[in-house]
């Protein structure tokens, strides 16, 4: 059986680091993971390709080597999966849909022959035995969720390596919160399900082995779901391996913000070399904060537990969403106040959405206030959802508070405060090779000589410089970011 594994093109969103990842001549900020994953779990006597479309082109011929095309995406993803299908369907190849997207929305998509939902260790096997059969169904799916012990170490090799700024790895699944707008419980669940402390480590060997260096995003919904596994097995486990092998690694993951309530692990982390975490903020109005069950957020001062994390080496990226039902007049500038006086310098503000399964997607369905489908970009200006507030002065907020803190003088400032606040970790060193000394040129070219904020570039660097040495490069990033951060911001505010 020959198999042809697609991931569809993600337009330019925040995330995505488009105009970023030119300055370090790379394609995509990481790989499928999901769908290289399941790579693993096919026979493996079966030929296996993998087309990622943020990368390579998709052929005619591509499509016709295969006996069966496997497709995943989100809701981002919809109008390039509905061209990849489309497609599929002229040249007559069977397809089979999983992932995100098609668990929740699969009757949107006829072109599909076969649809393995929920998470594919638990239905996979079905799909595979009946296929052998002759009698492969619809739709396989399941209300369970696996052991991860199960699950396999992903197919990196299938990867061109060289065209991603990250690879991406992934130790748990579940969340023990459970936000209105989050569709990871309906997804995963609220238990979090970890790997194996060894079947970890393993597959960091592997990806050492296969010859990648550098940043790796630790994939979880929350990764300090199950603490005590990290502090008595995983973390000192990793710490072990990063030292053994003088940190070949540095790593990414989304943790709440209750990690701040926890020195022993925040320590550990940032010593096993995660020192950059995503973590949702979403808002600072406590009113907001209940009316969608982030519980752990409540009852802190938040701008402080941010800085502590930073303080103790962590990078702190933070979500925040705009347009709950409790939001108040003039919420724009306490969005504002709130990321310039923190430092959280990738602060990603939406609207706010309710994506299909959510328990706010079924809420607002019963009161009549849903009016089109989850785009699933997260700052393209858009809501699916009918505000309280009056609609012109929520998308004036909105606009303002992206126009604010990406204009280049605020964002300047608050790479500035990030600077001031945080602390280098020990293991972490300055590399300067071929490719750090091209991207550093074309950013003195593009930033310093032609961005309309050349002026507050050159205050950064000079003072970044001056100050703290050791936090140049990153300063230097935080930059490039802002390039394209602005350039997000645009499409919304113009």
């Amino acid at each position: 059986m020959k198999i042809l594994m697609i991931y569809p093109e993600t337009p330019a969103t925040f995330w995505s680091f488009k105009d970023a990842l030119k300055f370090v001549s790379k394609k995509s900020a990481e790989p499928p993971l999901g769908l290289i994953t399941v790579a693993s779990m096919l026979p493996a006597e079966w030929e296996k390709k993998l087309i990622d479309l943020n990368v390579s082109r998709l052929e005619d011929e591509d499509i016709l080597w295969a006996d069966y095309v496997f497709l995943s995406g989100m809701n981002i993803h919809t109008s390039s999966i509905r061209e990849i299908i489309r497609k599929c369907n002229n040249l007559d190849r069977p397809v089979v849909g999983g992932g995100p997207l098609f668990t929740f929305q699969y009757n949107d998509f006829p072109g599909i022959d076969h649809f393995v939902l929920n998470e594919a260790e638990l239905t996979l096997p079905g799909f595979l035995r009946d296929l052998a059969e002759g009698k492969a169904e619809k739709v396989y799916s399941t209300n369970e969720f696996p052991d991860l012990s199960a699950t396999p170490a992903p197919m990196w090799e299938l990867l061109d390596m060289n065209k991603y700024a990250s690879m991406s790895i992934q130790y748990s699944r579940g969340c023990p919160y459970d936000c209105e707008f989050c569709s990871i419980t309906v997804l995963n669940g609220r238990r979090p399900r970890t790997k194996d402390c060894r079947q970890f480590i393993a597959e960091l060997d592997k990806l050492y082995e296969l010859g990648w260096r550098g940043g790796v995003s630790i994939v979880d919904d929350n990764f300090i779901g199950n603490k005590r596994a990290l502090k008595s097995e995983t973390l000192p486990a990793i710490i072990k391996w990063q030292e053994e092998k003088n940190y070949p690694f540095n790593f990414i993951t989304e943790v709440s913000i209750n990690l701040a309530d926890d020195d022993e692990l925040i320590d550990l982390m940032v010593k096993a070399g995660i020192n950059s975490v995503f973590v949702g903020i979403e808002t600072t109005d406590p009113d907001s904060l209940n009316e969608c069950g982030k519980k752990q957020n409540l009852k802190r001062n938040l701008e402080m537990s941010v800085k502590k994390l930073m303080n103790r080496g962590m990078i702190v990226s933070g979500g925040f969403i705009v347009g709950f039902d409790s939001d108040k007049p003039g919420f724009h500038k306490r969005y504002v106040d709130f990321i310039q006086n923190s430092g959280i310098v990738s602060a990603m503000v939406g609207l706010l959405n309710a994506p299909t399964g959510t328990k706010l997607y079924n809420r607002l369905k019963k009161e009549k206030r849903l009016i089109d489908t989850f785009s699933g970009n997260n700052m393209d200006g858009f809501t699916n959802i009918v505000p309280r507030m009056n609609y012109k002065e929520l998308m004036k907020g909105y606009s303002q508070i992206i126009k604010r803190i990406y204009s280049p003088k605020e964002y300047y400032t608050r790479i500035k405060t990030f600077i001031d606040t945080y602390t280098v970790p020990g293991w972490m060193k300055m590399k300067i090779g071929a490719g750090e000394l091209k991207a550093f040129f074309l950013i003195l070219w593009k930033l310093g000589l032609r961005d309309k904020g050349k002026r507050y570039f050159w205050e950064i660097f000079f003072y970044t410089v001056r100050k703290y040495p050791k936090k140049f490069p990153l300063a230097m990033t935080f930059a490039v970011y802002g390039y394209h951060f602005r350039k997000i911001a645009g499409g919304i505010t113009n």
